[in-house]
């Protein structure tokens, strides 16, 4: 008898749970929403903010030198939004990928005179103004705003890894002798470095200049900041 009143209660449970629950999923699923949850929504309630780009802080001060032995500092772009880097002309890896996708960037924002590039060699010793005014020429580079810098290596690697947090060392075990990150830092007009979010709402702080989805998210922020 307590048997089959059991069984009496559990299909009224699973009746009610019929009545209440699955037209709900069956809905979730014709709208393709059966992966959402207070957690993903708010995960994608974040992606669909990323027009309004987090301020992670005040870029680092630079003073340096450029192609033409010209000083030019972070005040020289004050107003502007640019993209910066580190790199050397005699990289045999990673650099001639980045120089390529700085390439596809000023040729997006060809014209913008409220936009630019920094590049600053961590082989001062080697990229002297003169090679990276030859350097530059090779590239093919146009715009006015996109400097390559040069100047003392400790002040250049202490700009890098302990200013922007972006790698950069000396390794002679390694091709070109030279390391260092293929990131793109961006920084707004007011002198703060800006980026978007992930998927999960974190800062990615920096944009891979070696993929095509970096440049690609690198050059829509651009066009946010902009705008602002």
């Amino acid at each position: 008898m307590f048997k089959n009143k059991s069984y009496i209660w559990i299909s009224f449970i699973i009746l009610i749970f019929g009545i209440l629950v699955v037209p709900k999923i069956v809905d979730r699923i014709e709208n393709n929403e059966i992966v959402k949850g207070d957690r993903l929504d708010k995960v994608s309630n974040t992606s669909k903010e990323n027009g309004k780009l987090g301020k992670i802080g005040p870029a680092p001060k630079f003073e340096l030198v450029n192609q033409d032995n010209i000083k030019i500092t972070n005040e020289t772009y004050k107003g502007k939004v640019y993209v910066l880097e580190f790199f050397f002309t005699t990289c045999p890896s990673i650099c001639p990928k980045m120089n390529l996708s700085m390439l596809q960037i000023e040729k997006t924002f060809f014209g913008n005179p409220n936009f630019g590039i920094v590049s600053i060699t961590i082989d001062p010793e080697h990229d002297t103004p003169a090679v990276l005014k030859s350097h530059r020429e090779l590239l093919g580079v146009k715009s006015s705003n996109w400097n390559f810098l040069t100047g003392d290596k400790k002040y250049i690697f202490d700009l890098s890894n302990k200013g922007f947090n972006l790698y950069a060392g000396q390794n002679s075990q390694v091709k070109g002798g030279f390391e260092h990150s293929g990131l793109f830092a961006l920084i707004d007009k007011n002198g703060n470095i800006r980026c978007r979010n992930d998927e999960f709402g974190n800062p990615i702080l920096y944009y891979d200049g070696l993929e095509k989805k970096g440049v690609r998210d690198i050059q829509q922020d651009i066009a946010i900041l902009l705008k602002e």
